[in-house]
């Protein structure tokens, strides 16, 4: 029976070089890691090539779900890059929540300043969005 251990090493370098060049969101990568393992796992000799390819699919399907659950950023928040224009739909009173227009939509949104009022129909930014009920901060301009 042949050694494929030279096969699974050449293989698992491509996939990981492969992830230079052209990006998969470490799909490739983390099949090149698989690759490199089942690499190690045929020199111990362990396993004909069924079992080998079987442990590497295996491998690069675990990997992948253990990437996207540690590298994927977290969405929980965001903060705006540039603040956007919006519009007072009620008064937003200090502490409290109010609604804007934001985006053709109207957003409940509370002052970022908790020392001033913001009257209807006033000019504001929004800085930033929390959470799926669009919450927004915004301040007066």
């Amino acid at each position: 029976m042949p050694s494929f251990t030279l096969i699974w090493l050449l293989a698992g370098s491509v996939l990981c070089l492969t992830e230079l060049f052209l990006p998969s969101a470490f799909v490739s990568f983390m099949m090149g890691i698989s690759a490199l393992m089942v690499g190690l796992l045929s020199y111990l000799g362990i396993g004909n090539l069924w079992i080998q390819v079987t442990a590497w699919l295996l491998f690069s399907t675990i990997l992948i779900i253990l990437s996207r659950r540690f590298l994927q950023p977290r969405r929980r928040k965001s903060k705006i890059q540039d603040a956007v224009i919006a519009e007072t739909l009620t008064e937003i009173l200090p502490g409290q929540v109010g609604r804007v227009l934001y985006q053709g939509n109207s957003w409940r949104a509370k002052c970022d300043d908790d020392k001033i009022s913001l009257p209807p129909q006033q000019t504001v930014y929004v800085v930033r969005r929390e959470g799926v009920v669009s919450r927004g901060e915004a301040f007066g301009r």
